[in-house]
């Protein structure tokens, strides 16, 4: 069971690098006004949503404490990220605040995970 849960650690950290890559790609984009969600954007967070519903159900198969109140938050974030990717996928260029939330969202995903104990 370690051996598949680290195989779904590292799927998340791959949809987390797919999300956070496609903003870092379009910042200059953004400067500029033309910055776009690209499908990696997408499916990098649906990447994130679904390997860590199967990591929160892993560990709860294990009887590991988990905390909720921060799975909870982060699947709030999370959920916001991917309405407005799903939303805004299609346009030709998204306003440089929606585009700056996804990026500043997806950080704040990262540091929660990271930071909250």
């Amino acid at each position: 069971m370690d051996v598949l849960t680290n195989v779904f650690v590292g799927l998340h950290i791959v949809g987390i690098a797919s999300l956070l890559g496609g903003f870092l790609t379009q910042m200059k984009a953004m400067g500029a006004g033309t910055a776009r969600f690209v499908p990696a954007m997408l499916h990098g967070a649906l990447t994130m949503l679904v390997t860590g519903v199967a990591l929160v159900g892993f560990n709860e198969m294990q009887d590991h404490g988990l905390n909720n109140i921060k799975i909870g938050v982060k699947l709030a974030i999370l959920f916001v990220i991917l309405a407005l990717v799903y939303v805004k996928r299609d346009e030709e260029s998204v306003p440089k605040g929606v585009f700056g939330a996804v990026g500043g969202l997806t950080l704040a995903n990262v540091f929660i995970a990271v930071l909250w104990t």
